[in-house]
């Protein structure tokens, strides 16, 4: 698989629209805050690849060729592990229904870890290990704030499942949460709270086990915004985080990154106008954005995204209100139509987005610029799809 899609140096002005537009010195930027925020602590960095799905970006991540990596998909562990990958967790719960395609990619040299949480998967993947003559790498997700899956810290069902992996001949290789609730913090206090909350659930649980007499190796914790303001990962083995390489509007709603920071955006044209309404009218919908409207739960609402110049300047108060499928609706923040800049068919702007995830997952490649300008320096895969 190629490092990049070398391209001859054109300007963004020439792509046709909607396009995914990376802004390359933003992400540098993104990457070596994370870095440097965690670089007080000792502790691995296993960035989620899911944010990206590019081999480029996760290199510039790890600053590497290869290096440990969190993975959503089995598809992605695929995909990562062609171009050297191999130390990858699979941070969804496993089910049976997946077990021969993890057993492929085992048997391919990947060192692929599983996550469960429930003595029933954990049963199993015993007997699945027992019938292939395969001892696989497990481990068991903690519920640290009530936020999605998880056993919950306090539960008999722990020592249950890990007692069972040990029976049953599988390497327990530790606990795993993710404080997928400091999404909803409303301050930086808040945040640093939640990341004490995740930190002490997660090295609660692997004391538990280790009480037992069950070892536990690792203690995998990790969130965006609770590995860039966690203040205490004692006991804590590696941290996971992913949206922090790009950022987006929820996180700089949150206060993790400023909306300068923001590196990924959607190159769109203008193609009417509604004006009694003050509505530009854009040929990307909610099919280059992605529905995703995180920011509506924040206090400032910034609708499907906010609206910056071809140059990925800020255009004051000025956002993308509505979405139809392939059009987008931009209007001024106030309503008032008489706000509303009078920007003519084809020009070109960029739209920021809620949620780096969501949008990029809608295209298969990135168009990498420097800050501020309009010179493609190269067009980046990303992969789509399970």
């Amino acid at each position: 698989m190629n490092d990049s899609t070398r391209n001859p140096v054109r300007r963004l002005a020439d792509l046709e629209t909607p396009a995914l537009v990376l802004d390359q010195d933003r992400m540098q930027q993104n990457i070596a805050r994370m870095r440097t925020s965690l670089a007080r602590f000792d502790v691995v960095f296993r960035p989620h690849v899911k944010t990206s799905k590019s081999i480029q970006v996760a290199r510039s991540t790890l600053g590497q060729a290869s290096g440990p990596i969190t993975v959503s998909t089995l598809k992605e562990a695929e995909y990562f592990a062609v171009d050297g990958f191999t130390d990858i967790l699979y941070a969804v719960g496993i089910v049976p229904g997946k077990f021969d395609h993890v057993i492929r990619l085992r048997r391919q040299g990947v060192r692929l870890t599983l996550i469960l949480d429930s003595l029933e998967m954990a049963q199993a993947l015993c007997d699945k290990g027992r019938q292939e003559n395969m001892r696989f790498d497990v481990m068991i997700e903690i519920d640290s704030d009530g936020h999605r899956s998880g056993v919950l810290p306090d539960s008999p069902e722990l020592l249950e499942i890990g007692r069972c992996l040990v029976a049953g001949g599988q390497h327990l290789a530790g606990v795993i949460t993710h404080a997928g609730n400091s999404y909803n913090c409303r301050s930086i206090p808040a945040i640093r709270q939640m990341a004490q909350q995740e930190r002490d659930a997660a090295v609660g649980c692997a004391e538990r086990l280790r009480a037992a007499g069950i070892a536990c190796p690792a203690v995998s914790i990790g969130s965006t915004p609770t590995a860039m303001f966690a203040d205490n990962l004692d006991g804590v083995s590696e941290v996971r985080a992913g949206v922090f390489v790009f950022g987006d509007l929820v996180m700089a709603g949150l206060g993790v990154c400023r909306q300068q920071d923001i590196a990924l955006s959607v190159l769109t044209t203008v193609i009417g106008h509604q004006k009694e309404k003050g509505w530009i009218i854009t040929d990307a919908g909610w099919m280059a954005m992605s529905r995703d409207r995180g920011t509506s739960r924040q206090p400032q609402d910034q609708g499907y995204g906010l609206v910056c110049d071809l140059g990925g300047e800020l255009l004051p108060d000025l956002l993308m209100v509505d979405a139809n499928q392939e059009h987008g609706v931009i209007a001024h923040r106030s309503g008032d139509p008489a706000q509303t800049p009078d920007l003519p068919i084809g020009a070109m702007l960029r739209i920021l987005p809620n949620h780096a995830c969501a949008t990029g997952a809608q295209h298969s490649r990135y168009h990498v610029v420097k800050r501020e300008s309009s010179d493609i320096l190269e067009v980046w895969e990303r992969f789509r799809g399970w």
